[in-house]
């Protein structure tokens, strides 16, 4: 065989026999003995027992890193500037944080959590009727049988947790004082982060420049870090810990893991902060989501208070000395006559209407892309 005729030939193992040996029997030169079926089993058993056995790993979902969530400490006290320091640095590099010292009381948390519990102890039907959906506000259920690992039921309520029903066995009076005491909490923490960042609170205690949003949800068994519902946008959000849970976020860099401590208020700060701060400060997506692990039986009730925008708002940067966009922002930045100096910074976000970016994140349920990205300049 010549060489050029090799290179036309498909890919052969290597001649161990020589150029000249002869071949090795072929199966058909070989005695025919007849083997029984249970002797050729047997046969294959005791291959089968000698081989060595193998190794198999299934793939699992990587646990989020852990990350410790910084600390800071709140009192009636006028904010000092170590606080607005350590408030602005936990915000810029995470945009997490635990709160203590926030005056919420541990047993108001607790009854608010017990009236949650009898509101996913009713009867389905009692629920829709009583929470119907007024999007955001109702009630959703997990109505996908295919997904009933992934999502479980959760309520959305106003601040006055109002209902349909007159007749509500749990009359939610505690849910409701806790409400309005996490909004209160809520607000001050939207003041001191504009002053941390330097620009002029948009919400200046007017309630009609603002809303709240209490999203109760019933923890699902299992290691994922799932979202029940949708995303809803919002400035910051707030979560008292009432007991040790693991909790997992979906902030800039990718899920990450956190434990904060009891009786703490865990604060994350949303994507219209993200936009006012003009990307300043770090932004967490969703709610915290508890981890319950695969064997966990212990039902666990999450109650995030979203502090948030009526859905006729615009959301565009906050911060002065900005560089807009087009040619005519930028002319009338040159032109302003207030003596001030600096440098300029350069606008990163376009203004957006906030009713259509909520509707579009939350019933996209967008997890692996930033829906901000549309609006970045």
């Amino acid at each position: 065989m010549t060489s050029s005729t090799h290179k036309h030939q498909p890919r052969q193992l290597p001649n161990m026999y020589g150029a000249t040996a002869a071949p090795p029997p072929t199966p058909s030169a070989q005695p025919n003995i007849p083997l029984s079926t249970s002797d050729a089993a047997d046969a294959l058993s005791i291959l089968l027992h000698r081989l060595p056995s193998p190794t198999l790993t299934l793939p699992t979902r990587r646990s989020p890193p852990a990350t410790c969530a910084p600390t800071l400490s709140l009192n009636n006290s006028t904010a000092a500037p170590t606080l607005l320091d350590d408030l602005l640095s936990a915000s810029s590099q995470l945009g997490f944080f635990q709160l203590t010292d926030h005056s919420l009381p541990s047993q108001l948390a607790r009854s608010a959590e017990s009236d949650s519990l009898a509101l996913f102890d009713l009867p389905k039907d009692k629920k829709e009727s009583s929470f119907p959906k007024n999007w955001p506000f109702g009630y959703e259920a997990n109505d996908d049988d295919e997904d009933e690992e992934q999502h479980g039921e959760s309520f959305r309520l106003d601040l006055t947790c109002s209902t349909e029903s007159t007749e509500l066995p749990p009359a939610l009076d505690s849910l409701r004082e806790f409400t309005l005491a996490m909004e209160k909490l809520g607000v001050r923490i939207v003041e001191l982060l504009c002053s941390a960042v330097g620009f002029e609170n948009p919400l200046k205690e007017d309630p009609t420049r603002f809303c709240s949003l209490m999203w109760i949800t019933e923890g699902v068994p299992g290691n994922k870090p799932v979202l029940s519902g949708g995303f809803y946008p919002y400035i910051v959000g707030l979560q008292y810990q009432i007991r040790c849970q693991k909790y997992s976020l979906l902030a800039d860099s990718g899920w990450v893991s956190v434990s904060p401590q009891v009786d703490s208020v865990m604060v994350t700060l949303g994507d219209i902060a993200h936009v006012w701060s003009n990307g300043k400060l770090k932004k967490v997506r969703g709610r915290p989501v508890a981890h319950l692990g695969d064997t966990n039986n212990t039902r666990c009730i999450s109650m995030t208070l979203l502090v948030t925008l009526p859905t006729d708002s615009t959301i565009s940067p906050l911060l002065p000395k900005l560089v807009g966009s087009n040619e005519d922002e930028i002319e009338k930045d040159k032109e302003q006559s207030d003596g001030s100096s600096g440098e300029r910074e350069e606008r990163l976000f376009n203004s957006f209407s906030f009713e259509d970016y909520a509707w579009r994140v939350y019933h996209e349920r967008i997890l692996f892309k930033d829906p901000l990205d549309r609006y970045r300049i």
